[in-house]
């Protein structure tokens, strides 16, 4: 589809600034309020620019949770066109540029929308049950943080406080440490709920955690963080996303260093995909075996575990794509 208006929007919690680019010239400069009534109004400012049509724009922003709701909601139900792009991408394809603020982000995100044309990646809302469960998921983060924060805290002050204070923190602090806990448990059962009572969800649950090391804290943050598996076509993809696909590092016959994973990544995921992995070998089976037999070769024991995390995330592409669980003792017929 071809535009005849490429809009970029920085967004903030307060105030969208707007920057129009048409053939490639910043033509217009916008700013309102982050709030219905405001976006409204702006947006009537710019459907009196000459050639304006809200169906032939695409606007272009950042996706910074909660805060793109108001305009979101508005230009869907405005049938207009919508690209959602990481600030990273946006932010490597300018080279070396100098100062930053809200009007000038919104400029660059206009000549970046409009640069990129070519490679536009329209935006598709997420469906009512994947928001609701990508909501509990970010209270359970907030949650399990807060405990782990709460023992921490305590840990330490007990070398440097009296013992009556000692006492005090303890009894106060496993009275909200048991509130947290079970204030957890509670969101847990609504994610299970959630994802049990929503067929596809359950499907895709179903068929990610019959693979070894995932559980069911990994299976619901790669469903929410994939959109159900639409945003990434490849486990190579996903792997890249995640930080755990390595490259190569040389350079003619001087520079041979080993292959090393980006730390331009969703850390998060990382950290729950290297939990999957140190679960799969310490359960019998291929990986635990695969591990072994690695470190006993004289192997990283890092490197051999990102090669099984890099193994997790093909067989989660692979049952998904299949639609099948999968079969730990598979044989081939063919064979």
């Amino acid at each position: 589809m071809e535009f005849n208006h490429y809009i970029g929007v920085d967004v903030s919690k307060n105030t969208l600034d707007f920057a129009v680019n048409a053939n490639g010239q910043i033509i217009s400069q916008f700013k309102c309020e982050n709030h219905k009534k405001g976006i409204t109004q702006l947006i009537k400012q710019m459907r009196k620019l000459p050639g304006f049509k809200i169906t032939k724009a695409v606007f272009c922003m950042e996706f910074t949770g909660i805060y793109n709701n108001y305009l979101v909601d508005y230009l869907l139900g405005a049938k207009s066109s919508i690209w959602m792009e990481t600030a990273l991408r946006i932010k490597q394809s300018q080279g070396m540029t100098r100062g930053k603020s809200d009007v000038i982000d919104a400029v660059r995100i206009a000549d970046y929308a409009y640069t990129f044309r070519d490679k536009i990646r329209l935006w598709t809302p997420t469906r009512e049950e994947l928001k609701k469960l990508r909501l509990l998921i970010t209270m359970r983060d907030r949650l399990v943080n807060s405990i782990t924060r709460f023992k921490v805290s305590a840990k330490e002050n007990q070398e440097f406080s009296s013992k009556e204070f000692q006492k005090l923190e303890s009894r106060l602090t496993k009275n909200s440490i048991t509130a947290m806990k079970k204030d957890l448990a509670s969101v847990d059962q609504q994610i299970k709920e959630l994802v049990k009572k929503d067929p596809h969800l359950n499907e895709l649950f179903q068929l990610m955690t019959s693979v070894t090391g995932v559980g069911p804290v990994v299976a619901v943050n790669i469903l929410v963080t994939t959109d159900e598996f639409k945003k990434f076509e490849t486990p190579a993809q996903f792997a890249c996303y995640s930080g755990v696909a390595p490259f190569e590092h040389t350079s003619g016959k001087s520079i041979r260093g080993r292959s090393r994973v980006s730390h331009l990544a969703n850390k998060k995921i990382k950290t729950l995909l290297n939990l999957a992995a140190r679960a799969a070998i310490t359960a019998k089976g291929e990986l635990r075996e695969y591990y072994l037999r690695k470190v006993a070769q004289g192997k990283n024991k890092m490197s051999v575990l990102n090669a099984i995390r890099n193994k997790i995330i093909q067989r989660i592409f692979c049952v998904i794509k299949r639609g099948t669980p999968y079969q730990k003792n598979y044989l081939n017929p063919l064979a």
